[in-house]
């Protein structure tokens, strides 16, 4: 099974940063903060203390937080070309695995955003038949070296020419 480009744990980290800090608000002002501020408040810390330790300590919060979960993110999703088709697994606490047989693919195509463009690499987006769920392709991988993406392009489009052929279509 390959891995992803080094460069994907920016796009997983800056994802991160986002889910964290939009969820960080309800968990942290609804459950852990008050807590929080009735603790510093029953040891007669001023107003302005407590604010700022509950402010410093959400912003800490998002920060190990995002790291921890684009980490686990990035060392947890790989792809690998068979014999059959695009074979990936994904996931931190629930694994997803999925398959891409060759005769379902419709085309291949490559994206670059603009993280993408500053860490050298691509996503690569196969499209198969059928398959409705926007912004991704069935067969989305987040991030591969370009050199590699023309590569691997180029190795699927030879196979479904292939297997088009050889099934009479």
């Amino acid at each position: 099974m390959e891995k992803l480009h080094p460069g994907a744990r920016w796009q997983f980290r800056i994802g991160a940063y986002f889910l964290f800090a939009f969820f960080g608000v309800f968990i942290w002002g609804f459950l852990i903060g008050p807590f929080f501020i009735v603790i510093i408040s029953l040891l007669t810390l001023h107003t302005w203390a407590i604010a700022l330790f509950v402010v410093l300590s959400y912003f800490l919060f998002v920060l190990i937080g995002a790291e921890i979960y684009a980490r686990m993110s990035y060392n947890r999703w790989f792809y690998e070309f068979n014999d059959d088709g695009l074979k990936l697994e994904r996931g931190i606490i629930w694994k997803r695995y999925s398959n891409v047989p060759y005769q379902r693919i419709q085309n291949v195509d490559l994206h670059r955003g603009i993280i993408a463009r500053m860490f050298g690499f691509t996503s690569i987006l196969i499209q198969t038949a059928g398959y409705s769920a926007r912004p991704y392709a069935e067969g989305y991988i987040p991030a591969v070296d370009m050199g590699q993406a023309e590569k691997i392009r180029e190795f699927v489009m030879k196979k479904i020419k292939r297997v088009n052929r050889n099934s009479g279509i």
